[in-house]
């Protein structure tokens, strides 16, 4: 049984969940993850789902299950309504072995990710396991084209940015041109993530579930992945794109640190037109020194982790660094010429790249 965790104007108790027998892959023994229970948000732009709550069918029945919170945020204080739901959950613990977490039509699923990305309490019981943005086929190139005052990034281009696997749902109510030019605008923005194309939000689970791809098991898949990352793409926002470089050789790991503080914390890097790079997502494959397994970075907005994968890197082969980031004013030969000063520079020079009065406000 799948429970779903959804929003409301009323707080309700939890659920009754239904048990399933479920199976544990060799590599989520091994990584320790069989134990927890996996976490996936999914998000979408007012509209783009259907709405009602989710069902999954099991034996030839159709379960619903819908656990509602007060505002539909997870992120408001320490220990809200939506913390506190969850930890009411897990006291069931064995009982179910899904949760799915649907956000309002305008949240950050960033900000929703990172508590349970970073929550020590509950990462005991509970892991991220993906975020699924659905985009709705009609309006998605008017939501992601759409401007904001002061700069700012709209909601709908953030959610695309966020996601490991994008929906383009209602395709049967538009042109299939349309839908390419949708598709092409939303490869631009994320090209990373997997995109599928969907009526009325139905999709194989397998498809959805079960990714993985907040926690070491994606670097086992993120190799190849990484490989067919399209370059940097045109789109009508100039500032949202994804870039993508590689760097052979080894990285000393503070200096890999100090390049990606310096990116996501400090905010003090600047492209050509001294704009401020902003960094939404941040995946990639490195070769830190000293260590003789791949180590998978992620990031989202300031929030980022190093961890080992299960990969060893084989003698025969020459090591190297890929990264993919996703974000706004983002300058692939400046961040690759920052990147290459964490593998041969010293601590002293490296440090001469970032000015205070650089910092972006």
């Amino acid at each position: 049984m799948l429970p779903a965790v959804g929003s409301a104007d009323e707080e309700e108790d939890c659920p009754e969940l239904v048990p399933i027998e479920t199976t544990q892959s060799e590599e989520e023994e091994k990584s320790g993850l069989g134990a927890k229970i996996p976490v996936t948000i999914i998000t979408g732009y007012l509209g783009s789902a259907l709405e009602k709550s989710l069902a999954v069918s099991q034996g030839g029945e159709l379960y619903e299950e819908w656990l509602e919170l007060r505002n539909g945020c997870l992120c408001c204080s320490v220990r809200d309504n939506g913390l506190r739901a969850i930890e009411n959950l897990m006291q069931k613990k064995g009982k179910f072995d899904y949760i799915l977490l649907e956000t309002t039509g305008l949240a950050d699923p960033g900000a929703v990710a990172s508590v349970f990305w970073v929550d020590a309490e509950l990462g005991s019981d509970i892991y991220l396991d993906g975020i699924i943005t659905i985009v709705d086929s009609k309006y998605g190139l008017k939501h992601l084209t759409e401007e904001k005052p002061d700069g700012l990034i709209n909601e709908a281009t953030k959610q695309v940015a966020l996601a490991d696997i994008i929906l383009i749902n209602k395709t049967d109510l538009v042109p299939e041109e349309d839908v390419k030019k949708l598709r092409t605008t939303i490869r631009s923005i994320n090209g990373l993530g997997q995109i599928l194309e969907t009526q009325r939000s139905r999709v194989d689970l397998s498809n959805v579930l079960d990714l993985h791809a907040f926690d070491s098991l994606s670097g086992i898949s993120l190799q190849k992945k990484l490989k067919h990352v399209p370059g940097t793409q045109p789109h009508l926002d100039q500032s949202i794109v994804t870039i993508t470089f590689e760097v052979p050789g080894n990285a000393k790991e503070e200096h890999l640190n100090m390049f990606i503080q310096n990116l996501l914390w400090e905010k003090n890097v600047r492209n050509k037109d001294n704009h401020c790079m902003e960094v939404i997502r941040l995946k990639g494959l490195v070769s830190i020194k000293d260590k003789s397994q791949q180590v998978i970075v992620q990031g989202v907005h300031e929030l980022y982790d190093l961890e080992e994968t299960p990969v060893s890197w084989k003698d025969d082969t020459e090591r190297t660094n890929r990264l993919v980031l996703l974000g706004r004013n983002l300058d692939k030969d400046i961040l690759k010429q920052l990147f290459i000063a964490t593998v041969t520079e010293t601590e002293k020079q490296w440090t001469t790249h970032f000015k205070e009065d650089q910092v972006c406000t």
